[in-house]
C-alpha cells in the first residue's frame, strides 16, 4: 500500500499559493485494508476515507468508465492493481494530475508542472467530455487562476464547446452548478467564470439571465463600456474587490441588473423600471439553482433598491425610512452593509469609475443607524395600541433620519 498527496494541495504549493484542503490516493489497497487500519468511509459513489487522526480525505486508487449521461453516469473500479497513473489519468487538468510522494518527489505523467509554468489550463485526455461539470470547473478555476496569467488551451476550449452543443450541460444538478457558481464568485476575478463560459458557448445554458445581459446597450454618459454583460463583469469583480471571499455579495451584485436584459427595444438604450423587471429574473434563476434564502433575498433587494441607493441624498426622509422598511433592516440589520457594498460595486464596475469615492454606502448606513436607535420603548405612550405604536414608531424614525441628515445649528 502506498499513499499520495494528489490534486490542489500539490498544484497550489508548486503556485506559491496558500494551502487549501489536503487529499490523498492510496494504490494498492482494499476497503477492507483501510477500516481495519481506523480509517472511517465517507464516500458514497467511490470508497474515501477519512484519516482517523487529520480528519483528511483518502480515497482509493480508481478508474472511471463513462455509463450514461450526466456527471454520475459512471461505472468506478477500484481494484487494488489500479496504478497511480492510471487514477492521476481521470482527473480534469493536467495542474490537478499530480502527485507527491512521502518524500516530497513529485509524480507528474501528464505534463501538468510545465502547464503551471507556461499559466495553461489544459484537460489530461479525451475523457474530459464525458462530464459536463469539467466545463463549470474550468470556468470556475479561470475565476482563481486568471490573475496569476492562466488562460484555456485552445484544444480544451474546443472541447468545451463541444460539450455545450451536445446539451451535456443538461444533465447539471442544480446544487453542483450553484456550488461551481457559490466558490468563483468567491474567488478574486468571477469576470473569468462569466467570460470562459461565454467563451464556450455554456453560458446561456447554465445562466440564462446573466447570458440575455451582453449585447444590451446602455447610455454611454453613465456606462462608458456601454454593454450591460461587459458591466455585469466589471460589477462582478469590484464585489469581490470589496468584499474578498464573500459568495452573497457577489451573487448579489450577479443578479443586480438582470432586468436590464427585459428592457423593450425600443427604450434603449434607456432602462426605465429595470429595477422591478429584474426581481422576477432573480427569483427565477435562484429557484432553479437552489440558492440559499439569504442569497436570494439579498439579490432581490439589490435589484430593487440600487437607483434608490444610488440617489440617497435626493430621497426624502419618509422614502428613505420605506427603503430600510423594505430590506427588513430593523428586524436584520446586516443586509444594509451588504446593500451598501452591492451598490458600490455597481457604481464602481465601470469604466473610468474604479477608483471613485461611493459616499451613498456609509451615509445609509448612518442613516439607518440613527434610525435604529429609536425603539418602541420610546414612543410606547400609555393608551397607544399595538398599530398606533407601529405608527408612531414609523414616524419617530422618519424623524431621526431628518435629524441625522441635517447638521446641528
Amino acid at each position: 500500500m502506498k499513499i499520495f498527496l494528489v490534486g490542489g494541495a500539490v498544484r497550489d504549493r508548486l503556485l506559491g499559493l496558500p494551502p487549501g484542503d489536503r487529499d490523498h490516493v492510496v494504490v494498492g489497497a482494499t476497503p477492507q485494508q483501510m477500516l481495519a487500519l481506523g480509517y472511517k468511509t465517507v464516500g458514497r459513489d467511490f470508497p474515501v476515507f477519512l484519516h482517523p487522526d487529520s480528519g483528511e480525505e483518502y480515497a482509493l486508487a480508481r478508474t472511471e468508465r463513462k455509463s450514461g449521461r450526466g456527471y454520475r453516469g459512471f461505472v468506478v473500479d477500484t481494484d487494488p492493481a489500479v496504478t497511480l497513473e492510471e487514477d492521476l489519468q481521470r482527473r480534469d487538468f493536467t495542474i490537478n494530475a499530480l502527485a507527491e510522494d512521502a518524500d516530497g518527489r513529485v509524480i507528474d505523467p501528464y505534463g501538468g508542472q510545465a502547464d503551471l509554468q507556461a499559466r495553461v489550463l489544459r484537460h489530461v485526455g479525451p475523457a474530459f467530455v464525458e462530464d459536463p461539470v469539467r466545463v463549470l470547473r474550468a470556468a470556475r478555476f479561470m475565476a482563481r487562476l486568471a490573475p496569476l496569467g492562466f488562460r484555456i488551451a485552445p484544444e480544451t476550449l474546443a472541447l468545451m464547446r463541444e460539450m455545450a452543443a451536445s446539451g451535456e450541460l443538461d444533465a447539471l444538478v442544480p446544487e453542483r452548478v450553484w456550488q461551481e457558481l457559490r466558490r468563483a464568485l468567491a474567488s478574486e476575478r468571477p469576470s473569468a467564470f462569466l467570460a470562459t463560459l461565454r467563451e464556450a458557448n455554456a453560458l446561456a445554458s447554465v445562466l440564462p439571465e446573466v447570458d440575455a445581459l451582453y449585447g444590451v446597450p446602455q447610455r454611454a454618459e453613465f456606462h462608458p463600456e456601454v454593454d450591460t454583460g461587459v458591466h455585469q463583469q466589471m460589477v462582478s469583480d469590484m464585489a469581490a474587490r470589496l468584499a474578498r471571499g464573500d459568495d452573497r455579495i457577489g451573487y448579489a451584485a450577479l443578479c443586480h441588473d438582470l432586468g436590464k436584459a427585459m428592457t423593450p427595444e425600443a427604450e434603449l438604450p434607456r432602462h426605465v423600471m429595470h429595477e422591478q423587471r429584474g426581481i422576477a429574473p432573480a427569483i427565477q434563476l435562484s429557484e432553479r439553482l437552489k440558492v440559499p434564502v439569504e442569497h436570494r433575498d439579498l439579490a432581490v433587494l439589490a435589484c430593487r433598491e440600487h437607483l434608490n441607493v444610488h440617489r440617497l441624498d435626493e430621497l426624502r426622509d419618509a422614502t428613505v425610512y420605506e427603503v430600510l422598511a423594505r430590506c427588513d433592516a430593523f428586524r436584520k440589520p446586516e443586509r444594509i452593509a451588504q446593500l451598501a457594498l452591492v451598490c458600490e460595486a455597481d457604481k464602481r464596475g465601470r469604466l473610468g469609475s474604479e477608483e471613485a469615492s461611493y459616499p451613498q454606502g456609509a451615509e445609509l448606513q448612518r442613516l439607518h443607524a440613527a434610525a435604529c436607535a429609536v425603539s418602541a420603548r420610546d414612543v410606547a405612550l400609555p393608551g397607544l395600541s399595538g398599530p398606533e405604536i407601529g405608527e408612531a414608531l414609523k414616524h419617530a424614525r422618519i424623524g431621526a433620519i431628518q435629524r441625522a441628515r441635517k447638521p446641528v445649528a
